[in-house]
């Protein structure tokens, strides 16, 4: 396949790039900011946006919400300039759209919840959607904490972590959907394969944890304390309103792609972290 890539340097997107490179397609990296037409290509998957992990300004949360929403319907107008449309259209969401839940079990049949990241996911595919008029399948994957040994959310934590210095953030009651690097790239791969796979897809483990949870399972595959929490007060007085990136509980778990028959290849934090870990040393 000629696969279209946005957001190709990017922690998902450069090892997405690598990934499709070697099971033999063509990857055409692709900015919204370059004057050059879009290419014809059988699909187009669509990782860019503005990083969440900032305070949330009011200019951070403009740039947030308009380079996902404006920046999909920019690039749906460019895809509805060619000849002939990709088949596929599958563009980043994350599990945000369900805002804060508790211990409610979500799955994409969910309705959104509330919240700045909410308002933002629904906005979002909603401008997703916009392909499907041009005849493509669309896919939204709503992603979890992706965990990879080098980039993204655990290459940040391991420091403190390695020390002994780290410990729950919060209460460590709220649910913490995550999913280990491969299983997402196969997730993707598998979407662009499975022609009956359209919608709302959940990028997650079928194994969520409390935060607790998980800073237990990390200490323990560190073989170091984890005793210094962070309560919540200090995450919000430090991140502001984008502590709720890391205070929020959503227990989400994978059911279209396990009615769908994907299989995951590591379903269990404990043996997926040793995975990373190991192949980091």
């Amino acid at each position: 396949m000629i696969i279209t890539l946005t957001g190709a340097t990017g922690f998902i997107g450069s090892a997405l790039a690598a990934r499709l490179e070697a099971a033999g397609h063509t990857v055409q990296p692709f900015s919204l900011r370059a004057p050059q037409p879009l290419q014809v290509s059988d699909a187009v998957i669509h990782l860019a946006g503005e990083p969440i992990a900032q305070r949330w300004t009011p200019g951070a949360k403009r740039r947030i919400l308009e380079s996902r929403v404006e920046g999909t319907r920019r690039l749906i107008a460019r895809i509805a300039a060619l000849a002939a449309p990709p088949r596929v259209f599958i563009c980043s969401s994350a599990v945000g759209f369900y805002g804060s839940r508790g211990d409610e079990v979500l799955t994409e049949t969910s309705p959104p919840g509330s919240g700045f990241l909410a308002e933002v996911c629904t906005a979002w595919e909603g401008a997703a959607d916009q392909a499907s008029a041009r005849g493509m399948r669309v896919v939204k994957l709503r992603t979890g904490m992706v965990l990879a040994g080098r980039g993204g959310a655990l290459d940040r934590m391991l420091p403190a972590f390695r020390m002994g210095i780290a410990g729950r953030l919060g209460s460590g009651r709220q649910w913490m959907p995550w999913i280990h690097l491969e299983d997402h790239l196969d997730l993707v791969e598998f979407a662009l394969a499975q022609a009956g796979v359209a919608g709302p897809l959940n990028a997650v483990s079928p194994n969520p944890v409390t935060n607790r949870d998980f800073t237990s399972a990390l200490a323990r595959a560190l073989h170091r304390p984890a005793f210094l929490p962070a309560p919540a007060f200090a995450l919000r007085a430090m991140f502001g309103e984008m502590a709720s990136v890391l205070l929020d509980s959503q227990r989400v778990i994978p059911r279209a792609a396990l009615d769908a028959g994907f299989e995951f290849r590591h379903p269990e934090l404990g043996a997926a972290l040793q995975d990373i870990l190991r192949s980091n040393r």
